[in-house]
């Protein structure tokens, strides 16, 4: 799978703020405000994860990692923090999940929690300013939609794969059982 681009990041956070703020209008004065809100949250940070995993070309961790968000994210509704370290705990695990699954280095991580720490002041400032469920997430995602600029290295090369000695001699043994098997087969009557 090919690693994921800013378009993408960009109308995910466009989908993601529409679908849970239309939700929120609708459902929050039924449930309560407080618990729908949390939901969204919840729900907002397992589609990008999700999304995130689709993208990435590591296969192995998947289902780890799932099962990793589900429990974060029960021992975050059972403990009930403050509404900002929530969203904490799921910028976190957000981070998290692409450190692991789209960078290769120390250097790399730092810059991308730098970014989800940028992410949460534009949210919070959105929310801040306007109020609106649908501006903080936007703010939120798009900001977090602009990892796809920091390179997989940073501050150092990737390692090269040095020449193998034996790859020449490997391609002169192919070489030779080759033409063995086409005159064996030219030659037969």
């Amino acid at each position: 799978m090919k690693r994921p681009n800013f378009m993408e990041g960009v109308a995910l956070a466009l989908g993601v703020s529409v679908l849970a703020s239309v939700l929120f209008t609708v459902l929050g004065p039924v449930f309560g405000s407080t618990a729908i809100l949390r939901l969204l949250i919840a729900t907002s940070s397992l589609v990008y994860v999700i999304y995130l995993l689709s993208r990435s070309s590591e296969r192995v961790g998947r289902v780890t990692t799932l099962a990793a968000w589900v429990v974060a994210a029960l021992a975050l509704w059972w403990l009930e923090p403050p509404l900002l370290l929530y969203v904490l705990g799921h910028a976190g695990f957000i981070w998290l999940v692409r450190s692991l699954y789209f960078h290769a280095g120390v250097l790399s991580a730092l810059a991308d929690l730098g970014l989800s720490g940028l992410a949460l002041v534009a949210a919070v400032w959105a929310t801040l300013q306007a109020g609106s469920l649908f501006l903080s997430l936007w703010c939120f995602f798009l900001v977090q939609a602009l990892f796809t600029g920091i390179p997989k290295h940073i501050g150092r090369t990737p390692p090269k794969r040095r020449p193998d000695p034996d790859d020449e001699d490997r391609f002169q043994h192919a070489h030779r059982v080759a033409e063995g098997a086409l005159r064996r087969i030219t030659s037969v009557n």
